[in-house]
Order: structure tokens, then sequence, then C-alpha cells
């Protein structure tokens, strides 16, 4: 399993009450694409969220975004960690 860090951005003014409505949504059908978000991160002041996820591709990951209607407008592999 390979893991990603996307970028949503406009998302201005984001509540942790809608980031976590957002990560659920995805929480709830990522099975359906053998994909894990594991954390969601947002600076509602620039509107930018990020999230941390494993699956099997970016296109996967883009997948769960687009049905639960956040798509990613980046997403980056994460190939190192320390």
């Amino acid at each position: 399993m390979s893991e990603f860090m996307d970028v949503h951005r406009g998302m201005k003014g984001i509540t942790s009450d809608q980031l976590m409505e957002a990560h659920r949504a995805d929480l709830a059908i990522e099975g359906e694409e053998g994909v894990h978000f594991k954390n969601a991160w947002a600076d509602p002041e620039t509107g930018t969220v990020y999230c941390l996820s494993e699956g099997p591709s970016a296109d996967a990951v883009q997948r769960v975004h687009e049905r639960t209607g956040h798509p990613a407008d980046e997403i980056h592999p994460v190939p190192l960690t320390v």
C-alpha cells in the first residue's frame, strides 16, 4: 500500500465540524476503493485542507474524494516518512 498526501483548496472558513463531516464521508466508502484515510488537517484562513491516506493509487484516492463531493486539487505520493 502506498501513502498519499492530497491538497484541497477553496475551503476558506471550514470548521472543525465540517472537516470531520468530510473525513467521515470519505471513511464511509473508502473500502470500496481499497483506500484508508488516516488524518485530515485544515487551515480555515487560507481554505487549504490536507489528507493523508493509504491506497493502491492516487486515482483510487481521488475517486473517493470525488464521490463524497470534495475532489482533491493535488495528490502527492509520500514515498519516505521519518
